[in-house]
């Protein structure tokens, strides 16, 4: 049996024209002799009635601290109406579908409700439905306990839930459909000329993900590194070929230039962050001190980022909306911390930066000439950070990719 996985976003079925088009693709698979089993998000995004953020105000109205429990429940619901909507399509064409929650499918998982982590998947039912020459439509999104309780996995949990899928049945692909055409070098609401990447890496991708890029989640790509199974991201509206995420980087062109074409894959940014500085110049016991200003962050159950300790100063970025939170908290606790309210977080990402002479001087030169400020930086093997402020976020990653050439 040559299996292929394909998931379908809220977008993707929110129109009986769109579950068209998505009725089409799984026909396509079929001809050419694929037994497809595909995975749906709630139907539309927020506002629609069926939505995940829809079902979640539905009772955040009433009462604001909602068990997570009874929340599980019901936005599993919108999946279920997906699943069953999308399952009426295929029949009304002849199609014979089936739909399995993401506990019928054998999704188990531990019991963190509203970010539930696989700890397993049991697919039995799944090839068992497979065998009798059916498409089985699976929930996204969700799982069950091993007592027996749903579970929701989360922002892109139904990325996660296709990418388990595929690794438990070893897929001969997965492909991930949304509403653009592609893994993209930049945001094409802010740089006109951000092109489609026709191939990246698992790990490129990921650091992608994680600084910013909406497009995969990050965790379902580790999922399908696992088992190196390809990853393509399509538009459901369209027959561009998309992106392949693979393991391997393609080689390059004999005398290419290697700063604009590979060593950079792509520019990501997350916008409304706030900037702490904390003076510890003063600090006898310097190392006591930095593990108190974390832990009181942690004890808050504030999440840090871009994190610089220095022998004087200590510089961490949260989000704007518990900025205020962060430093009360701080200040409670004996400090006098600064705060950069409204910044930006921009991300070089490349697999071809370790090593490479240069490329935060091209980056600091292209920011300079558009007179942008760099407030703070750090790079690893693949990736180069700098903060700006959030006016300047567009115009950065503008200048960032025209230096680099991103768009030829």
């Amino acid at each position: 049996m040559r299996i292929l996985v394909q998931k379908y976003g809220g977008t993707s079925v929110a129109t009986p024209e769109r579950r068209a088009q998505v009725a089409a693709k799984v026909m396509e698979a079929i001809s050419q002799g694929y037994s497809p089993v595909v995975v749906v998000s709630a139907i539309g995004r927020a506002g629609d009635p069926y939505a995940t953020d829809t079902l979640m105000k539905l009772v955040s109205s009433i009462y604001s601290e909602v068990p997570k429990r009874e929340m599980d429940l019901l936005l599993s619901c919108g999946e279920v109406i997906s699943g069953s909507v999308m399952v009426s399509t295929l029949q009304g064409l002849g199609i014979e579908a089936v739909l399995l929650t993401g506990g019928q499918a054998g999704i188990i998982t531990n019991n963190t409700y509203g970010d539930a982590r696989i700890v397993r998947v049991v697919p039995e039912n799944i090839i068992n439905q497979l065998q009798e020459g059916k498409v089985v439509v699976i929930t996204g999104f969700q799982g069950i306990t091993e007592d027996g309780q749903i579970t929701t996995l989360g922002r892109g949990g139904s990325d996660t839930t296709a990418c388990s899928i595929g690794v438990a049945l070893d897929a001969e692909a997965i492909d991930i459909y949304t509403d653009v055409e592609g893994i993209m070098t930049a945001d094409p609401r802010i740089v006109e000329d951000a092109k489609i990447l026709d191939v990246i890496t698992y790990n490129d991708i990921c650091n992608l993900a994680h600084q910013g890029s909406k497009v995969i989640h990050p965790r379902a790509v580790e999922i399908a590194m696992q088992k190196n199974i390809p990853l393509r991201v399509k538009c459901t509206f369209s027959d561009a070929p998309g992106t392949l995420v693979t393991n391997v980087q393609p080689d390059l062109a004999e005398g290419s230039d290697m700063i604009g074409d590979r060593i950079i894959t792509g520019i990501a940014h997350t916008p409304n962050v706030t900037q702490i500085k904390i003076d510890i110049a003063k600090e006898e016991d310097k190392p006591k001190t930095v593990t108190k200003i974390f832990k009181g962050m942690a004890l808050a159950d504030i999440s840090v980022d871009f994190i610089s300790v220095q022998p004087e100063t200590v510089l961490y970025t949260v989000r704007d909306e518990i900025g205020n939170k962060a430093i009360n908290i701080l200040k409670n606790m004996g400090f006098e911390p600064v705060a950069a309210p409204s910044c930006a977080k921009i991300a070089l990402v490349g697999g071809g930066i370790a090593d490479v002479p240069g490329v935060m001087a091209n980056m600091a030169e292209a920011l300079a000439e558009s007179g942008i400020e760099i407030l703070q930086s750090a790079d690893s093997h693949t990736t180069i950070w700098v903060l700006v402020k959030k006016e300047h976020m567009a115009p950065a990653v503008q200048a960032l990719h025209r230096k680099f050439h991103l768009g030829v």
